[in-house]
């Protein structure tokens, strides 16, 4: 459908064509209106080959899913046939499928991997609560800092691993990483560990290569899995050693040529942690209403009723809340363009958006924009579905949202601890002991 403007913000900020649907176009859209906002030259910029954007892809792949040996196998890495993990990150991390409607899809399959899965959704969820407290503070160490990391050969290259990936196993996953923008979890731990602990680089700078390729990249699940992995968040380092390897991607040493000198053979020493005073709000949250956002639908003050719905990057399905109740408004997204100036992704994630957005183009008027979002949408009546980031509220409190719709938490955040996955999931728990 066609995007439709109010006349103000058509003659301020004219809304661009979405392009037809499917990945091709999606890049040429991406390369046409974009350039200069994403890593890749316009030759490189392509698509994820191994997923698609848009609510189709996405519920096909939670149909496919079969949880049955989850358990047993999220953690393998290779061969590729071999790998339990779901492949849902990417779906859920932009809203196009919601943790409440993954952890219902799972119900009746093996208790064991139901389980398990379910647990994995909670990391999710846990991590979502601990960014939505803490915001732009997790850029820092929160809890401890590693000490006596060897100095690095040469300076720190910040969005790579140039040199090191004569290794197979690291020539595996590093080529996951930036062709397909995705990786398992255990792999994730491998690159992390091997990042900071055995090269010595800064984890900030790990964090920023895997966030400008990961399609499931999120500040909040990124960050804490490497805040993690070096100890920063907790006091247990995680080492990377050919023993992991052996056990997770069985054959894959067997191919690599440095596979009778193979470099990471023994276990890293491990680091000296170094206490420092811990984030104060790890410990507690004195305005939890504040980070988890309205229960309800709010209404602002004012008596204008919506003109568009405002949708971000954090929730992008159909069941968007604000979509939902406003079946008859344009939906209008803005790609941020100082934002993505200083991020500088890569183009897959570009095209996985505007793929996304071109799917739902099909269904309603969409408006999108490239500029700065409170620039673009000022003086626009809005309505909104409430995002767990720092960067939706500042927005937010500039613009002129009228409805905020809640957020579709699957446990909603408390004032308990955040300081640790178990400490966390304590405190959600009723006086029953039921979540």
């Amino acid at each position: 459908m066609p995007p439709v403007a109010s006349a103000a913000t058509a003659n301020r900020h004219p809304p661009l064509p979405p392009p037809e649907p499917g990945p091709a176009d999606a890049r040429r859209w991406v390369v046409e209106h974009l350039a200069g906002l994403f890593a890749d030259g316009p030759g490189d910029a392509l698509p994820s080959p191994r997923f698609r954007g848009g609510q189709a892809a996405a519920d096909a792949a939670l149909a496919a899913f079969d949880v049955a040996g989850y358990a047993s196998t999220r953690n393998e890495a290779y061969p590729v046939p071999r790998r339990g993990a779901s492949g849902l990150s990417p779906y859920i991390r932009h809203g196009l499928l919601t943790l409440p409607e993954v952890w219902a899809a799972v119900a009746g399959g093996p208790a064991r991997d139901v389980t398990k899965f379910r647990d994995e959704l909670m990391w999710q969820e846990y991590a979502r609560h601990w960014y939505a407290r803490l915001g732009q503070a997790t850029s820092e160490p929160v809890r401890h800092r590693l000490d006596d990391l060897p100095a690095p050969p040469g300076e720190p290259l910040a969005g790579s691993l140039d040199g090191e990936t004569d290794l197979a196993c690291l020539e595996l996953t590093v080529g996951e990483l930036e062709e397909d923008g995705w990786l398992v979890n255990q792999t994730r731990m491998w690159l992390a560990s091997h990042w900071t602990i055995r090269l010595g680089r800064p984890w900030a700078d790990g964090e920023d290569w895997f966030f400008r390729h990961l399609l499931d990249g999120s500040r909040a699940a990124n960050r804490l899995g490497w805040q993690w992995v070096t100890g920063h968040g907790s006091s247990r380092p995680y080492g990377f050693s050919r023993w992991q390897v052996e056990r997770r991607a069985p054959g894959l040493c067997a191919s690599c040529e440095l596979g009778n000198a193979c470099p990471i053979d023994a276990w890293p020493d491990d680091p000296t942690l170094v206490s420092i005073v811990a984030e104060p709000r790890l410990a507690g949250d004195d305005d939890p209403a504040a980070t988890a956002g309205p229960a309800d639908v709010e209404a602002s003050g004012a008596a204008a009723a919506p003109e568009a719905v405002w949708l971000t990057a954090e929730s992008l399905g159909r069941a968007d809340p604000a979509m939902v109740a406003n079946p008859g408004l344009p939906v209008v997204f803005v790609f941020d363009r100082p934002l993505l100036s200083g991020l500088q992704l890569s183009a897959k994630r570009l095209a996985f958006l505007v793929e996304t957005l071109s799917e739902l183009a099909g269904e309603r008027p969409v408006e999108l924009h490239v500029g700065d979002p409170v620039e673009v949408l000022a003086g626009r009546p809005l309505a909104a579905t409430f995002a767990p980031v720092p960067g939706w509220r500042r927005r937010a409190a500039k613009l002129d949202v009228v409805e905020t719709h809640p957020w579709p938490w699957l446990r909603r955040p408390g004032a308990g601890p955040v300081g640790s996955f178990s400490a966390w999931r304590k405190g959600l728990r009723s006086p029953s002991g039921r979540e």
